[in-house]
């Protein structure tokens, strides 16, 4: 049984960072993409950044894009999102999920992970 586990949240001032880190197990990580999504009151999730199983390509949101980094460790079956020069409208709970077929890219379709983490919370105040 796979579990993914988010943590790095929290509350943070506008222009400020936060990295936040999903670990994951119950599957052979290092085969695996991983994605990042939020959601916003109100609103549906969305994606935010995606790793191919090497690490080798990423993707990410143009909302995001310049702003935050993802990555991820292989060794510590662990996947990052570096977040800095945050905005008010980053207020969201991010999600990392890992994607159903091995050796597969980050993509940006939710229907293509078939394993979601609980989810933090990240406040921007302005």
């Amino acid at each position: 049984q796979v579990q993914l586990v988010e943590s790095g949240g929290g509350l943070v001032q506008a222009g400020g960072s936060l990295r936040l880190s999903c670990a994951a197990s119950g599957r052979t990580f290092s085969r695996y993409a991983m994605g990042w999504f939020r959601q916003a009151p109100g609103k549906e999730r969305e994606f935010v950044a995606g790793i191919n199983w090497s690490g080798g390509t990423t993707s990410a949101a143009g909302s995001v894009k310049g702003r935050f980094t993802i990555s991820r460790d292989n060794a510590k079956n662990t996947v990052y999102l570096q977040m800095i020069s945050l905005k008010p409208e980053d207020t969201a709970v991010y999600y990392c999920a890992l994607r159903g077929s091995p050796y597969a890219s980050g993509t940006a379709e939710q229907a293509d992970y078939d394993a979601w983490g609980q989810g933090t919370q990240v406040t921007v105040s302005s």
